[in-house]
């Protein structure tokens, strides 16, 4: 069984000291840049600095009677700081600190997202280069199709989790932003100075413009990047699904000694883990569509987003640094069959060979059309009678006026569907194979 989940990095981004923290960095860094322009006397800047804290249960008991968190904050911070606390939060509203602040949650939890992106990209690439010669069955629709490798379907997974990387990067700076411009954007009561300072030392980017919040396009796009990344990971998880159906049994989740499958049946071999990812997709798909919906607010600002994004905020990067740690973990000690592959290819008696067949009687001169009938007839011979394809190829008359014995010899050749394979990989590792 994959090791549970035990990183406590991300959760602890999300608590709520965690937030009021994040405050609180705002608030001393707007302090900071005050005070160096002559807004506020030094000596009440060190005495903030050296005093300014917080207490979240008392947080909590002011809001009860204030029923405003922010003002509940300053309270809070007002009581241990003193007289000086007059000079925190001048010329702010509220927002100015709660998006700012959730832009430093947000660019935190990004930057730990990365690791576990990076992550669950080494095993892939390791996985694609181990098996890159492991011929398997392509298939379309479900049904045998033509031959390709294992290493090659791995390839494609890990050339889609190299563009989420960079989708990632982007949504990352995209959210890395903050903004102290007032009441509705206008910076009435503050220098647009100041916000490029307080940005500045909290390593976020100052909004071009905004009202009296940071638009919502941003946070959509992180939330939505999240759920296409969780889609591409529910896609392998989709695909080791079906590669570890008993009629198929190509790849495996590990089983582990000591582990039971099933309360009733002592044979079963569940792939729950892959289960597990496909149904925190479905999560963050739908924190991705809150996301849209909150773009849309009244005027200046509304608060109709703030309610969605204190449970999406935690939840989504929470679940996706979940999904991280299981989906590599999980193809780190992905359990292969690569003669399971070989004899499912097989099933089919030669019929994955009649593209070949075709563009090789093409080739010879018979017309496509009549190429395409000829060759069916013969694959629905093998579909209908478990008969042997090429066998059938050589006794039909109608093919061997074109073809003979060593010309169909030469089509069915496994060698000829993954002769492109190391170009393939070319593309997708320029840098080769790690070492």
């Amino acid at each position: 069984m994959i090791e549970r989940y035990t990183r406590p990095e991300m959760g602890a981004l999300w608590t709520q000291d965690a937030k009021y923290q994040a405050w609180l960095d705002v608030e001393l860094a707007a302090c900071r840049a005050l005070a160096a322009r002559g807004g506020i006397p030094a000596e009440a800047l060190a005495e903030i600095e050296a005093k300014a804290a917080f207490d979240s249960a008392r947080i909590a008991e002011i809001e009860l009677e204030v029923k405003h968190d922010v003002i509940a904050f300053l309270t809070s911070v007002a009581e241990f700081v003193g007289p000086s606390s007059r000079f925190i939060h001048l010329g702010l509203t509220s927002s100015d600190v709660v998006d700012t602040g959730f832009g430093l949650q947000l660019k935190r939890s990004g930057e730990l997202l990365l690791k576990g992106m990076d992550r669950v990209c080494a095993a892939l690439e390791q996985l694609a280069w181990k098996y890159k010669d492991t011929v398997m069955m392509g298939r379309s629709h479900g049904i045998h199709a033509e031959p390709i490798t294992f290493g090659l379907k791995v390839a494609v997974w890990y050339a889609e989790a190299q563009r989420n990387r960079q989708r990632l990067q982007r949504a990352i700076a995209a959210v890395s932003v903050g903004m102290l411009s007032g009441a509705v954007g206008t910076f009435a009561n503050i220098d647009p100075d100041i916000e490029e300072a307080v940005c500045r030392e909290l390593g976020l980017s100052p909004e071009l413009a905004s009202t009296q919040v940071i638009s919502r396009d941003r946070h959509a796009e992180f939330f939505n990047t999240l759920a296409i990344i969780a889609g591409s990971i529910e896609k392998i998880a989709v695909e080791i699904r079906h590669l570890q159906r008993t009629e198929v049994l190509e790849a495996e989740e590990p089983f582990t000694t000591g582990q039971k499958g099933s309360s009733a049946m002592p044979h079963k071999r569940n792939p729950i883990l892959s289960e597990n990812l496909t149904g925190l997709a479905r999560l963050l798909r739908g924190y991705a569509g809150m996301a849209l919906e909150d773009i849309a607010l009244w005027h200046e600002r509304d608060i109709s987003h703030s309610s969605v994004e204190r449970v999406i905020g935690p939840d989504a990067c929470i679940v996706m640094d979940f999904m991280f740690h299981r989906a590599s973990g999980l193809l780190e000690k992905l359990v292969v069959y690569p003669q399971h592959m070989m004899d499912n290819l097989n099933k089919m008696h030669g019929l994955i060979f009649s593209q070949r067949v075709l563009l090789a009687l093409t080739a010879k001169g018979m017309l496509r059309e009549n190429a395409y009938r000829v060759v069916q007839r013969n694959a629905m011979q093998v579909w209908e009678n478990d008969a042997d394809f090429k066998a059938l190829l050589a006794a039909d008359p109608d093919v061997s006026q074109y073809l003979q014995e060593k010309d169909l010899a030469e089509l069915f050749d496994l060698a000829y569907h993954t002769r492109n394979i190391d170009r393939i990989f070319a593309r997708v590792f320029p840098k080769g194979q790690p070492q």
